[in-house]
């Protein structure tokens, strides 16, 4: 199966990972292309703490998974964002873990919410120098969210900052219907407005592999009490309207509160690509030692930040914790890989891609 599927890295990752590598970085574009049709949804994984990223491997390998791996602009941009990763260090650090952990299966890196909010230029000139580094580091799949913008705004920056991706041959996802904080903060994604994005998009030529919506699902962890309100009807409607056009599928935020047996519904409302950030996060957190987790509470309520902002601050000592803790990061990890990808059906999915990409050449 690897062998077909190592034929399938891009010329510019295989520059990147050496020509004896066996490390198997596909295109977004080959992965939901081949898997439009299937009945699965593959993991997207916001390693915003690099200890989990090879718990999330050993059970992709154990469950022959295709999985993803992102980060947001906010998470890991030019600057490094809140997580202290550049792109650069990103995909470096998921290459060596690949190489050390004997990672076999599919997998692509993914930059999600690459974020314009308006039209100024500064944005745009931003999108784009980020992009470009993303290119360069060895990303395999962008995520243009300009759905803060207007219809047509939307359109055209979608136009102009998705041309070098489409150029390389590297997946595209795109966003409509920013999804908020909270469910009930903002109108629900249509099947009308879906129609009239898409067709203006493919007009000019863009033709996006993926796409977000917001069908009223939440980011972050649910609080006690507090009802999962997904829309599937919608979603399934808004699938049918995008597959018309060309895309492969829908992409589902806001995962880690899910209810597990709701997870696995999703498939079959048309979502291919399911994000998954704060569990990592969550996972990360359980196995740190106990000084190390107060420091970063304090910090958290010191500066009224978000604990996730502490990532950063504190990443030299994340990085030096004892090898126990992050055994435990692992384990854990590991545990909930393996919950998600058989929650997701995507058990079998590596050799199910090697068949439909071999079939297709």
């Amino acid at each position: 199966m690897n062998e077909k599927l190592l034929d399938l890295v891009p010329e510019h990752i295989r520059d990147i990972l050496g020509t004896n590598s066996r490390v198997c970085l596909l295109s977004g574009l080959d992965v939901f292309t081949a898997l439009k049709n299937e009945n699965l949804i593959v993991m997207a994984c916001n390693a915003r703490i690099t200890h989990a990223i090879p718990g999330i491997m050993k059970a992709a390998e154990e469950l022959d998974a295709v999985v993803a791996f992102e980060l947001t602009t906010t998470e890991g941009g030019l600057d490094g964002g809140y997580t202290g990763q550049t792109p650069e260090l990103y995909v470096s650090t998921i290459i060596d873990y690949a190489s050390s952990c004997n990672f076999s299966k599919p997998f692509l890196i993914h930059a999600d919410h690459i974020t314009v909010k308006d039209t100024g230029e500064s944005e745009l000139t931003d999108a784009r120098r980020l992009v470009a580094a993303q290119i360069q580091a060895g990303y395999t799949s962008f995520a243009i969210d300009a759905s803060f913008n207007s219809l047509p705004d939307n359109i055209n920056i979608v136009t102009q900052l998705s041309e070098p991706i489409i150029a390389k041959g590297y997946g595209l996802e795109v966003e409509l219907g920013e999804m908020p904080l909270s469910p009930n903060r903002s109108a629900l994604t249509t099947p009308t407005e879906t129609k009239a994005f898409l067709s203006k998009l493919t007009a000019k030529g863009c033709t996006p592999h993926l796409l977000a919506i917001n069908n009223g699902s939440k980011r972050g962890n649910y609080l006690e009490g507090e009802m999962v309100r997904i829309d599937l009807e919608r979603t399934k409607k808004i699938h049918d309207v995008a597959t018309s056009f060309g895309v492969a599928g829908l992409v589902q935020h806001g995962i880690t509160g899910t209810p597990l047996h709701l997870v696995g519904k999703l498939a079959d409302y048309g979502i291919r690509k399911g994000n998954i950030g704060t569990l990592w996060q969550n996972v990360a957190h359980a196995g740190f030692p106990l000084d190390l987790m107060d420091a970063m509470r304090r910090w958290a309520r010191e500066n009224n930040r978000d604990i996730k902002y502490a990532t950063k601050v504190f990443k030299a000592e994340i990085d030096a914790i004892p090898e126990e803790n992050i055994s435990m990061i692992h384990e854990m990890a590991y545990r909930e890989a393996k919950e998600f990808i058989t929650a997701f059906r995507a058990k079998g999915s590596a050799s199910k891609l090697a068949t439909l990409l071999g079939n297709s050449r």
